[in-house]
């Protein structure tokens, strides 16, 4: 990993020198694949609620405000998980920890499919906040372990994550119309153990990083500017998820019979911010400024229009901008600290689930009490204060 200026970064090898590539899953864009299955199924379940939110809060006699918690509750896990797996588990083999959190995931899953209400809910969801967080930590690491090529794992592991936004919530939303919100959730299991099976088939073993744990964490935490740049992070992640858990309620607001369509429709700009923030990564801060700026514009369009065609550009439009954030975020704290990737990327990880976390539920205020435009709109104003915040900030390697 290395630094050409603070705005023009490449970003392709890693400290640590990639594996023997004659083994199985040794090849760079199979381990980047198969990581990405195991973060699609991940994902997910974590945004299923926002595309069976209605159904869910009626069988579960609760608001959509309050239903749209389990995703805060799955946040809430994953904000303390990440900083503080690597130190539970500072040594333990890194494709062992990443099966056994896909595990969890579909113990979690199962539990919300039976649940009688919504505290059992919640506290499934906890488990999925966990196995989210852990395993968000440790795959760029491995991944750039094996193959030494940080730009690619991380732009296929976050095509997971995009993938996921059509999964977790259009298909969902139709699957759950079609066969009820439970049986998503037993759906879900499914394909997580699919993609278990896929990386159990194709990650070679991973050790941990020298010194990971707390000594890594504290000397990651001493670098002021990557402190700094989690905050915008959060910011970022924040403006998203103020809304994004609401987001078939704000198209039902505008136009009902667009609602599948529209979702779909996000979930397939968001692969292209995915791969636009993977080819624009060479410059970096950049490629990390546009992502809000779109995504707020888009907001502000959705939060005060009421024409169909202008919906459907605005949600095309977020789709874009948010999906650049994890993919130019997760390359910025590892342009700024190469020798420590894991903690750092545990900590991008934890401002997003903190950001998930407290955006839901500042987003369901806002719904129950003004409506889904009012949480659109102030997702637009924080966005742009994380897109002058990443132009603020110069991305420069720290000193070994």
């Amino acid at each position: 990993m290395s630094s050409c200026t603070p705005e023009t970064v490449t970003i392709d090898q890693h400290p640590a020198a990639p594996q023997d590539a004659s083994g199985p899953g040794r090849h760079p864009v199979v381990t980047s694949l198969a990581l990405s299955a195991g973060t699609a199924a991940l994902v997910g379940a974590e945004f299923i609620p926002a595309g069976v939110l209605p159904g869910m809060a009626a069988d579960l006699e609760v608001s959509e405000g309050r239903a749209g918690l389990t995703v805060a509750a799955t946040a809430l896990a994953g904000a303390l998980t990440a900083p503080t797996i690597a130190s539970v588990l500072p040594r333990a083999d890194r494709r062992a920890v990443l099966l056994s959190l896909l595990g969890l995931a579909i113990v979690s899953n199962l539990v919300v499919a039976v649940a009688p209400s919504l505290s059992v809910v919640l506290a499934a969801r906890v488990l999925l906040g966990v196995a989210i967080a852990g395993f968000w930590s440790f795959a760029l690491s491995v991944g750039v372990h094996v193959t030494g090529r940080a730009a690619l794992v991380s732009t296929t592991v976050a095509l997971g994550t995009s993938t996921a936004t059509i999964i977790g919530v259009p298909v969902s939303s139709v699957l759950g119309d079609v066969i009820g919100w439970r049986a998503v959730f037993v759906l879900i299991s499914a394909v997580t153990l699919v993609a278990g099976g896929v990386l159990w088939r194709l990650l070679p073993p991973v050790p941990a990083q020298p010194g990971a744990g707390l000594a890594m964490m504290r000397v990651v935490l001493g670098n002021r500017r990557l402190v700094a740049g989690v905050a915008v992070i959060f910011a970022a992640a924040f403006a998203n998820f103020a809304a994004y858990p609401y987001i078939r309620v704000a198209i039902e607001a505008i136009d009902v019979s667009m609602v599948s369509v529209l979702l779909l429709a996000w979930g397939l700009g968001g692969l292209l911010g995915n791969l636009a923030g993977g080819a624009l990564s060479r410059w970096l801060r950049w490629a990390a400024t546009a992502g809000p700026v779109i995504m707020a514009a888009a907001l502000i369009l959705l939060g005060t229009t009421e024409q169909t065609a202008v919906l459907a550009v605005s949600v095309v439009l977020w789709g874009i901008g948010f999906n650049m954030v994890p993919v130019t975020t997760q390359l910025w704290v590892s342009a700024i600290e190469p020798r420590r990737v894991e903690s750092a990327v545990a900590l991008q990880v934890t401002a997003f689930q903190v950001a998930i976390m407290s955006g839901a539920v500042v987003g369901g205020l806002l719904v129950d009490h003004q409506g889904p435009s009012a949480a659109m709109l102030l997702g637009a104003g924080v966005g742009g204060l994380a897109a002058i915040g990443f132009a603020s900030i110069a991305v420069r390697p720290r000193a070994a």
